[in-house]
């Protein structure tokens, strides 16, 4: 747990940097600790370890594949940073140590062993978010959003909480290890505590990740929240949610498929539809990546849908894809912000002769997005496809192939605004932090799309 353990002190150390005036060392103290955490989560690798804490957490490989891709997309996202938060509040420590915070409790989501630190881990990421969504004190728009999430976040956690009260009222534990048995051994006796525990946390989980008919909070909130907290929830914490929601579920409620299959196929659906229908209608881009991420949630359900022994590989690679192309998104978004202050679609007009690089990879992130071959989308929803082939949905995976080709419309408008309308702005600089960030995701994207195996042999 020496991950954990590194975010906490490096979280504590920023803070007092802050206290000091030393607002120069905040980034690269910030992403330097990062790194010493990557590090001692990669070096627990094939460790086969064991519960921890009594039996709270695991940090099994499963623990370590998600926690390092939650840290590397932070790394990723916190680089683009540099600058940002200056210009909101002189309070910057206080923001670095907040993210850090919130990925404390992402570590703890993936690497849970208990129920109970199921919900800790999950608190302490949604506080330090409620807070971090409203950090533009004098916007509006980001009191609205952050107030929205509050509000929604404590309803769904009261679900959760519920449900997971349930469980143990059945099996007398919030372990895991007895959860399982208890299921394995009497799975025509179970109670009706248990199964009502399990549709309760069902709709906790759902709220997290933004899934519909529990994502209302999604389009305000990422619209209101300051553009770089937008990109973490969106990527971060939205693989830290399907990584806790299938550990659970693929370890625990298995065998009790025949119960909630049919629901998670239903949510499924509509989640797709709602998704990629909405993010037709939109003008800002903003707003449609927003409508966005509730179609990918869709796209990811596909682990727990085909529940089996490539799960945790399909929702890690498809996180990986989505994380990549969603933080080039995000980042060319921030550059036309900060050059005219609007999040349209008419922000990209022209951008192709403006900055032919930005819009290249931009074109790339898009396609990426729409699950174009040798791209890393394309390798993310063909292993989802795949494996919901092989549990026999088929009518799922025709709904989604339509809704697949629905997203193409929606992304290749922006491709259409880059290299086909008229310009009317001057050129896109790109700062040096932008650009690392930018060809690293860049290298992701095309890598994993063009030689899958690269991730494959290492997992």
């Amino acid at each position: 747990m020496n991950t954990l353990i590194t975010i906490t002190v490096l979280a504590l150390v920023v803070l007092y940097l802050g206290l000091f005036k030393a607002k120069t060392l905040l980034l690269p103290v910030t992403i330097g600790g990062l790194l010493v955490a990557l590090t001692n989560a990669l070096l627990q690798w094939n460790q086969n370890n064991q519960p921890v804490f009594k039996g709270m957490m695991q940090y099994d490989n499963y623990a370590v594949a998600f926690s390092a891709l939650a840290i590397s997309s932070t790394i990723l996202i916190l680089l683009l940073s540099k600058n940002y938060f200056e210009k909101i509040s002189e309070h910057v420590a206080e923001y670095y140590t907040i993210i850090l915070f919130s990925l404390a409790g992402i570590v703890v989501m993936v690497s849970y062993h208990n129920l109970s630190m199921l919900f800790i881990g999950i608190e302490i990421m949604s506080v330090s978010l409620y807070i971090l969504a409203g950090i533009k004190k004098n916007d509006f728009r980001s009191n609205e959003a952050a107030l929205k999430y509050f509000l929604m976040g404590a309803f769904s956690t009261g679900f959760l909480l519920f449900g997971i009260a349930l469980i143990y009222g059945s099996v007398f534990s919030f372990d895991l290890e007895v959860i399982k048995s208890y299921v394995s051994l009497n799975p025509t006796k179970i109670s009706p505590l248990f199964y009502s525990g399990i549709l309760l946390m069902l709709v906790g989980l759902l709220f997290k990740v933004g899934a519909a008919p529990f994502h209302f909070w999604t389009p305000d909130v990422y619209d209101g929240s300051p553009t770089i907290i937008t990109a973490y929830m969106s990527t971060v914490v939205k693989t830290a949610g399907f990584a806790a929601f299938l550990r659970l579920f693929w370890f625990c409620f298995a065998p009790l498929q025949p119960f909630w299959m049919p629901v998670i196929l239903i949510i499924t659906i509509v989640t797709l539809f709602v998704g990629n229908i909405t993010a037709l209608y939109q003008q800002s881009f903003k707003r449609m990546l927003a409508y966005s991420s509730i179609s990918h949630a869709g796209y990811m359900l596909f682990a727990i849908v085909a529940l089996g022994g490539n799960s945790g590989y399909g929702i890690f690679i498809y996180a990986l894809a989505y994380s990549a192309a969603t933080i080039i998104a995000f980042a060319t978004l921030m550059l036309l912000q900060n050059q005219t202050g609007s999040d349209s679609f008419d922000s990209f007009n022209g951008l192709a002769k403006r900055n032919p690089f930005l819009a290249f990879v931009l074109t790339i992130s898009m396609l990426s997005l729409a699950g174009i071959p040798l791209t890393a989308g394309f390798i993310g929803k063909f292993v989802m496809f795949s494996n919901a082939l092989s549990q026999y949905h088929i009518w799922l995976v025709v709904l989604a192939v339509v809704n697949a080709v629905i997203g193409i419309f929606y992304y290749l408008r922006v491709v259409v605004a880059m290299y086909f309308k008229p310009i009317d702005r001057s050129e896109v600089p790109v700062p040096a932090y932008f650009k690392i960030v930018l060809l690293v995701s860049l290298a992701v994207t095309i890598a994993v799309g063009v030689y899958p195996a690269l991730v494959t042999n290492l997992i």
